[in-house]
């Protein structure tokens, strides 16, 4: 089972946003890729084990939660942690950022 996130909207830093105007070029996450999506100010880094949803959304574990802020690296954000398994629709997808770290 996975732990239900409510993930903060990736805003500028969709993936699906980045990649409307050239939909040829869509990643489209599949079984062993690193996929992104915003928690509380933190890029959480899942590592995706499971297409579910009529291939929208994706299932697997939290490999890495890094601050979008300062590019610091933890291992727990309130309740989330890495290793928890998590779904994130493709919607909430975000690009990795860029920090100064």
């Amino acid at each position: 089972m996975h732990k239900h996130v409510e993930w903060d909207d990736p805003g500028a830093d969709s993936v699906q946003r980045y990649f409307a105007d050239k939909p040829d070029e869509y990643p489209t996450a599949h079984v062993g890729s690193i996929i992104a999506g915003r928690y509380h100010g933190y890029s959480v880094r899942v590592r995706v084990e499971a297409r579910v949803d009529d291939d929208t959304a994706s299932i697997g574990d939290v490999v890495a939660l890094i601050s979008v802020r300062t590019g610091e690296r933890t291992k727990n954000i309130g309740d989330l942690s890495i290793g928890d398994t998590v779904r994130l629709g493709d919607d909430h997808r975000a690009l990795a950022p860029h920090t100064s770290s």
